[in-house]
C-alpha cells in the first residue's frame, strides 16, 4: 500500500537519524522527497539512495534557521514538483552539554535558532 503515492514531502533535518529514517518510510510509501539539511555529502548519498530504491528525490543542501533558505527550499520543490503536500520539521541541535550556568550567548543562540525558529520559519 503506498499511502502517500506522488504526495510531496519535504523534511528539514534529514540527513541522519530520525530526519534519515523517516525519508525512508515516506519514499517506501511512495512519496516524492526533498531531503533537506547542512551536511553536502550525507543529504547527496540518502538523496541517491532514495533515488535507487525507485523514489524521486533531491537534496537541498541549508541551514533551516535561515529563512532565505527555507524559502529557496520550498522554491525548489515547487519548480520540481509543482506543490508541496508535507513539511516535516525535523532539524534540531542539542548545542554544547553542561550546565546553563556554562553556557555562551552563542551556544544558546544556535540552539534556539535551529530548534525554534526553524520550526517558525519551516510552517
Amino acid at each position: 500500500m503506498n499511502r502517500f503515492k506522488d504526495k510531496v514531502v519535504l523534511i528539514a533535518g534529514a540527513t541522519a537519524g530520525i530526519g534519515r529514517a523517516t525519508a525512508q518510510a515516506f519514499a517506501r510509501e511512495g512519496a516524492k522527497i526533498v531531503v533537506t539539511g547542512r551536511n553536502k555529502a550525507a543529504g547527496a548519498q540518502l538523496a541517491q539512495e532514495l533515488r535507487t530504491s525507485g523514489a524521486d528525490a533531491f537534496f537541498a543542501e541549508g541551514d533551516v534557521s535561515s529563512e532565505e533558505t527555507v524559502k529557496d527550499w520550498i522554491g525548489q520543490t515547487t519548480k520540481r514538483f509543482g506543490r508541496l503536500d508535507v513539511a516535516v520539521n525535523n532539524a534540531g541541535v542539542e548545542g554544547q552539554l553542561g550546565p546553563v550556568t556554562s553556557q555562551s550567548e552563542e551556544n544558546y543562540e544556535n540552539v534556539f535558532n535551529v530548534n525554534v525558529k526553524g520550526v517558525l520559519l519551516a510552517m
